[in-house]
């Protein structure tokens, strides 16, 4: 004999495998700072020290000019160039910073922004972008780098058995 909660077991893995997007989106604190699609060109690579190798954050693909979304709620830290590119940095809470470039802002420093707020747009030019423009999203929790992908996604699906 099958167990009632089978049925029930099934309909909630088909429906969090159907919107994962969605579910995140009202669920968690945090959305995709572009909108769909948004695939990962080139993937976080962790540095082994602080000031070694790596890619401290993720290049998502997409187009010069389009909008760029604030990933959470928070307080704009900078908006404006720095060195050679122009970008936006936001403090969520909880010592979480994200990072958007290269980026036309259209928010100001010191600006409270809400998450899927516009905050600037991307512009082309992104050293190492394998498109015509990429959107390089970074987080970090205090002095250390983490992948913002896990901001917005929950991991691996883990199935268990029903016994």
């Amino acid at each position: 004999m099958r167990s009632p909660l089978v049925p029930l077991v099934f309909a909630c893995l088909v429906a969090a495998l159907l919107a994962p997007g969605q579910a995140q989106a009202r669920a968690g604190r945090f959305a995709w700072p572009l909108a769909p699609p948004h695939p990962v060109l080139r993937p976080f690579s962790p540095p082994s020290t602080p000031f070694g190798p790596g890619h401290r954050g993720v290049d998502l693909e997409s187009a010069s000019g389009r909008p760029v979304l604030a990933a959470g709620d928070g307080v704009v830290v900078f908006a404006g160039r720095l060195a050679d590119r122009e970008l936006v940095s936001v403090e969520h809470g909880g010592r979480l910073r994200t990072t958007y470039e290269p980026v036309a802002p259209v928010v100001t420093t010191g600006q409270r922004v809400r998450r899927g707020e516009v905050i600037g747009h991307v512009q082309p030019g992104h050293r190492g972008c394998a498109a015509t423009a990429c959107l390089h999203w970074g987080a970090r929790r205090g002095p250390e780098y983490v992948n913002p992908i896990r901001l917005v996604s929950p991991g691996r699906v883990r199935l268990l058995p029903l016994s």
